[in-house]
């Protein structure tokens, strides 16, 4: 299993390709490739890359799928015997990105279209 650790909107994820996960809002638009340079950590096949802060020549490329917004959280400020309430609703604006390759050096190490094709052949193998 090939993965990857990296850097988006102030927040560690760690990514597998032919996976989505939503992220901070980015500026692309739907169907929008975008190339992600900060890389911490690639591990595959065993081997563990660790950057010093990111790791030299990596990236992680994903395709926009949407945007959107998160859950409602309330805030809700109260003074006791004051008489005073505060009732507010924030809702974070996402985006759904699909990870499509994992890359070092300029070779993708994991594509999408090898992940599903890996899974396809494990449950085949299990039937």
């Amino acid at each position: 299993m090939t993965y990857a650790i990296i850097e988006t909107g102030g927040k560690q994820l760690k990514v597998e390709a032919g996976r989505f996960y939503d992220i901070e809002l980015l500026t692309a638009q739907p169907d929008e490739k975008v190339t992600i340079d900060k890389v911490l950590l690639i591990q595959h096949d065993g081997e563990v890359n660790i950057g010093q802060p990111l790791v030299e020549g990596a990236t992680v490329e994903g395709t926009v799928l949407r945007h959107l917004r998160g859950r409602k959280v309330l805030v809700y400020k109260m003074k006791p015997k004051k008489k005073t309430r505060k009732k507010r609703g924030h809702r974070q604006e996402i985006t759904r990105l699909m990870i499509n390759s994992i890359n070092l050096n300029g070779a993708a190490l994991v594509t999408e279209a090898a992940t599903t094709a890996e899974a396809s052949s494990e449950e085949t193998a299990a039937e």
